[in-house]
């Protein structure tokens, strides 16, 4: 029904469908505990630290009873700790679904993950679970300003635009009831600038939603430009990529509202948001991480295992997600007064990197800091499938001339290694993720296990 609507429907019809299909959901994710869970969630916001480890303690120990009640998969681990329980790997998760899984999809709210790591993933949550999820969320939201019916622009990978729009000068679909713009994540080019702007500009939102990448690519036509368009946007809540530091920076020059940071992912994932202090702190009645190192040991900086106690319908326990943080010192306290865990980074996907035999791994926010001071460049993407060899797409303009070329082949090659052979390979346009995210990097030797 809904490719049926969205492919022959007139706009105004497709607009009228999302409307009133989101104001369901809405109803949906606002049921129940909803209520009780904001009030839940503002409470131990200011609640003593030790109230609050005492809390978590109590909700692992719920969540573990649960999953080994309900769950085949986890049934054998009844009356285990959670350090007794196996590391979760991505495969085990996706060859084993149906015996982790303890609710059928007629009783709970399916999805599916973007499969940026080359597999799509089938997710299960139960009603409460995602009333919680949504109570947290918009608590944390609601801190900047925000609730539902101000105006949203929404950047994300909803495939709701076609070429034919374009055509037509839309690139985006309307909720009228809930004041949300979803602007096409699939399309943001320099030749169609003009008409995201022209969208933008007429629907004035107070805040925007969706993943930096492509908040950035439009306001970096803008300053070529020369346009800015400050004191519209009053928050951009990031989400689905990491935030780098050249996102911050061109964002704020072109729209000058705050960035706030959050943490979560589409499994299901604890969460880990943004205080007003720019410090991103674990959220520990959401769930509870581990850091791990290489040889799977407890570390301060390294991959993470995460148990998520909103996954009750598919159980989260030690889950290696793949993403990398760095935890803040112990003794660090955060000037915001929360006591909750602070990250000091979070550095995505753990296949985010590239392998150099002579430098190691090299990071995603690493490999983003060769553009900086660099003219021309509009976005590039590394590309590794062998050890000694990386292939660099690269979008630029007239002014990424053999001069700053040479400048950007230096800035890589200081950070992989003199000896890596790199081949830069000028596109006109560089393809998203059927998510709607752009990966800047893409390790085919971690996807392959051939590392």
């Amino acid at each position: 029904m809904k490719e049926f609507i969205l492919k022959y429907a007139p706009l105004l019809i497709q607009n009228m469908a999302i409307s009133v299909y989101n104001s369901f959901l809405y109803k949906v994710r606002h049921a129940g505990k909803y209520k009780v869970l904001r009030d839940y969630y503002a409470l131990f916001d200011r609640a003593d630290i030790k109230l609050v480890e005492e809390e978590a303690r109590r909700r692992l120990k719920i969540f573990l009873e649960t999953a080994t009640s309900d769950s085949e998969w986890y049934r054998k681990f009844k009356g285990k700790s959670l350090n007794e329980f196996p590391v979760l790997e991505k495969e085990e998760l996706i060859n084993n679904f149906e015996t982790i899984r303890t609710v059928p999809d007629r009783k709970s709210i399916v999805s599916y993950t973007g499969g940026t790591t080359g597999a799509s993933m089938k997710v299960v949550y139960t009603y409460p679970d995602m009333q919680e999820r949504f109570a947290l969320i918009d608590h944390f939201r609601a801190k900047y300003g925000y609730k539902l019916g101000k105006r949203t622009a929404w950047f994300s990978g909803r495939t709701l635009v076609q070429t034919k729009d374009l055509k037509r000068g839309i690139c985006y679909r309307d909720d009228y009831i809930n004041k949300i713009r979803f602007f096409s994540s699939f399309h943001i080019s320099e030749d169609n600038f003009d008409i995201y702007c022209r969208a933008f500009r007429e629907f004035k939102p107070e805040f925007i939603v969706g993943s930096p990448s492509s908040v950035y690519d439009l306001c970096k036509f803008a300053l070529k430009r020369g346009l800015k368009a400050k004191g519209i946007v009053k928050v951009f809540f990031s989400t689905a990529e990491t935030v780098l530091p050249h996102h911050c920076e061109v964002i704020v020059d072109v729209l000058g509202c705050e960035i706030v940071d959050q943490y979560a992912s589409s499994e299901g994932a604890p969460f880990i948001l943004q205080c007003k202090s720019g410090s991103m702190h674990i959220h520990p009645l959401s769930g509870f991480f581990e850091v791990v190192d290489e040889e799977m040991n407890p570390a301060t900086e390294g991959e993470m295992l995460v148990t998520s106690f909103t996954t009750h319908g598919a159980p989260l326990i030690r889950y290696r997600i793949g993403d990398r943080i760095k935890l803040a010192p112990n003794d660090y306290k955060c000037p915001c007064g929360s006591p909750f865990p602070v990250v000091e980074s979070i550095d995505g996907r753990s296949t985010d990197f590239i392998w150099s035999p002579e430098n190691g791994k090299i990071n995603l926010g690493n490999i983003s800091n060769c553009t900086k001071n660099i003219y021309g460049l509009i976005c590039f993407q590394v590309i590794q499938c062998h050890e000694n060899e990386i292939n660099v797409k690269v979008v630029c303009s007239s002014r990424f001339d053999e001069k700053e070329e040479a400048r950007f082949l230096k800035a890589i090659k200081v950070r992989v290694g003199m000896n890596m052979v790199v081949n830069i390979e000028r596109v006109s346009s560089i393809p998203r993720e059927k998510s709607g995210k752009f990966r800047i990097v893409k390790n085919t030797l971690v996807l392959n296990n051939c590392s």
